[in-house]
């Protein structure tokens, strides 16, 4: 960790757009979510310590499915912590409207929807569908909301002309899920970078040890992040994905590796900069 947090820290205000937290375990249950269910307790207050090695100042949690509806674990932290925090939630289509505006004030930006796939198999079928949204969307997008999307570029490409009927705009997570072998002149990538240049989708880019089929340091990924940056810049944000649930001890994510293929894919000052801070102060109404 020291080498990341000496050659590649952040700067000064710099926003982690993408990670979650978990417990504690008595105070906030975790239900099963398979391979994604964490080993132990990742609080809030131990995503502080790991921000502070790096420089990250700020930071959007991304409510875990297996941390149920409620999304208590998330308010009760955005309730203790307003200037450092906004979330994204999973939400139930019946929830109430009080409950929705007691999540906006607290910060809740987005709902996290579950479209995700991978070799042609759903990867997760928990949290908020598609359907879901449908019912949701009038509801959140008065709200100000918007729909983060867990997806892949082929899924989006197929989705894309009806998620554009709902009056929101869009979040991609992880480089849209692209895995790495499919190519960065796949039709279905190319077209979700085009999308990105209308300002009605965002991208986060994160994930790389997801996307990658060669594994570390991920090398493999880098084509695509910088083909994100060169379309789009103004309507891309970072995320560390930290504490990578879903990981083994052998392939578990080094944080240095993250930072580094940062910093070589987007090598610009100003660039980074504009990722790090400008655009999700934006995005997330810091």
């Amino acid at each position: 960790m020291t080498d990341a947090a000496t050659e590649y820290r952040l700067p000064e205000g710099s926003v982690d757009c993408h990670f979650h937290i978990y417990g504690p375990f008595d105070r906030f249950p975790y239900n099963d979510e398979g391979r994604f269910t964490p080993a132990r307790p990742f609080t809030i207050e131990n995503a502080f310590e790991i921000w502070e090695q790096i420089g990250v100042s700020r930071g959007v949690i991304v409510h875990a499915v297996g941390s149920g509806d409620d999304n208590a674990v998330t308010y009760d932290a955005l309730r203790r912590f307003p200037d450092k925090l906004r979330a994204t939630a999973i939400l139930r289509p019946d929830i109430s409207d009080r409950r929705l505006d007691e999540l906006t004030d607290a910060g809740f930006k987005a709902v996290r929807i579950t479209m995700i796939r991978q070799d042609g198999k759903p990867v997760s079928t928990k949290g908020t569908s598609y359907d879901d949204l449908l019912k949701l969307a009038p509801r959140i997008a008065e709200r100000g909301w918007h729909a983060q999307l867990w997806i892949e570029s082929s899924d989006l490409a197929a989705a894309a002309a009806d998620l554009e009927r709902l009056p929101l705009t869009y979040v991609i997570d992880h480089m849209s899920r692209t895995m790495a072998d499919k190519g960065r002149e796949h039709p279905d990538f190319v077209a979700f970078t085009e999308r990105l240049k209308t300002g009605r989708y965002w991208v986060k880019i994160s994930g790389a040890d997801r996307n990658t089929r060669t594994g570390r340091p991920y090398a493999d990924t880098a084509p695509y992040m910088k083909a994100i940056v060169a379309a789009a810049s103004d309507q891309v944000v970072w995320g560390s994905d930290w504490p990578h649930v879903g990981h083994t001890t052998e392939s578990m994510p080094r944080l240095q590796d993250l930072l580094r293929l940062f910093h070589e894919c987007v090598p610009d000052e100003a660039t980074r900069r504009k990722i790090l801070i400008d655009n999700p102060t934006r995005l997330y109404n810091f």
